[in-house]
């Protein structure tokens, strides 16, 4: 089945879905329990779905050959970083989510931020830092209250929050474990707010309370003490202004179809944009699951109008290529 031909079926004639979750990135485990939540709503829904376990080695065009589109749960590298999405634009099957240079450039925290800071988008002071850098220098000129970031992580693996020097290589080494490009971004005291983006759409405002220090991995997919408020506790005005700023960033980093942009807001009533998801988890902890439920999507409507966006945004044929030629 071509790709044309895939993009003008209706939804219960696509063909085949691979649902692609797994990979060999540090989030493979969260992967999983998102593609098998997917792959079960898609079922559900009466799509001809199968799930690939997705192995990056010399079978990867093999494990993907007798699908007709993807539906893309990779996190992490591989998956979110336009890896995934530029084999299967190669093989020319149509796929969920962000193309090849968004993918890229969402998963690199550092390279988003730059493209906000372009767009005039507020995001936090920050630095990209290796082993030659003054990390104490910049620990001072950040205000001494930082965040320490993997750039190319994903779930809040490698980080930490810190507010002493003594912890500030201890932290440093923590990163390091995961990427060779290391932030460190100035601390935002003030609550965490999320918007997930569907086809354009602005699915209703979290609030993320956590009792850790910050909504680290443990507080996202493991702590049955983490409070989600939607609604989110923002006045009418403050909400709109948050959806647009979300809106607006994601479409900076030119996101399509699904995803999800992360902030925080000051004392002040500042919001500061801290990075976009592209590929976001959808466990049964998961926030835009969520975010579609407050807006009466279920798992089985959330998937099947994340793969109806796949249709109108995404999926390119040598017709269209040919507007860049």
């Amino acid at each position: 089945m071509s790709k044309s031909e895939v993009m003008n079926k209706p939804l219960n004639q696509y063909g085949k879905i691979g649902v692609l979750f797994g990979g060999d990135s540090a989030e493979r485990a969260i992967s999983l329990r998102s593609g098998n939540e997917v792959l079960k709503a898609l079922v559900n829904a009466g799509i001809n779905a199968v799930g690939i376990d997705v192995t990056f080695d010399e079978t990867l065009f093999t494990q993907l050959a007798d699908i007709d589109a993807a539906f893309i749960v990779l996190h992490g590298r591989g998956g979110e970083d336009g890896v995934i999405q530029s084999v299967l634009e190669v093989m020319e099957i149509p796929y969920t989510g962000s193309g090849v240079l968004a993918s890229a450039l969402g998963m690199d925290k550092s390279r988003t931020k730059r493209l906000w800071l372009g767009s005039n988008l507020p995001t936090p002071d920050f630095v990209e830092v290796s082993e030659e850098s003054d990390l104490e220098g910049v620990f001072e000129r950040l205000g001494g209250n930082i965040m320490v970031k993997p750039a190319r992580e994903g779930s809040s693996i490698g980080m930490s929050h810190v507010t002493t020097e003594e912890d500030l290589y201890q932290a440093f080494a923590k990163a390091k474990i995961h990427d060779n490009a290391i932030l460190l971004e100035r601390w935002v005291e003030g609550p965490e707010f999320t918007c997930a983006m569907l086809n354009g759409a602005a699915l209703p405002i979290i609030q993320l309370i956590t009792q850790n220090d910050f909504y680290d991995f443990e507080a996202k997919y493991e702590s049955n003490d983490t409070e989600y408020l939607c609604p989110c506790g923002l006045s009418e005005d403050k909400e709109a202004e948050f959806k647009a700023l979300a809106q607006t960033a994601f479409a900076a980093v030119g996101c399509k179809g699904w995803g999800r942009v992360d902030a925080m807001m000051d004392g002040d009533g500042k919001f500061w944009l801290l990075e976009v998801n592209t590929v976001p988890g959808m466990t049964d902890h998961s926030l835009v699951p969520m975010a579609a439920k407050a807006a009466e999507l279920d798992m089985q409507k959330l998937v099947v109008s994340i793969l109806n966006g796949m249709v109108l945004d995404n999926a390119i044929g040598p017709d269209s290529r040919s507007d860049n030629s």
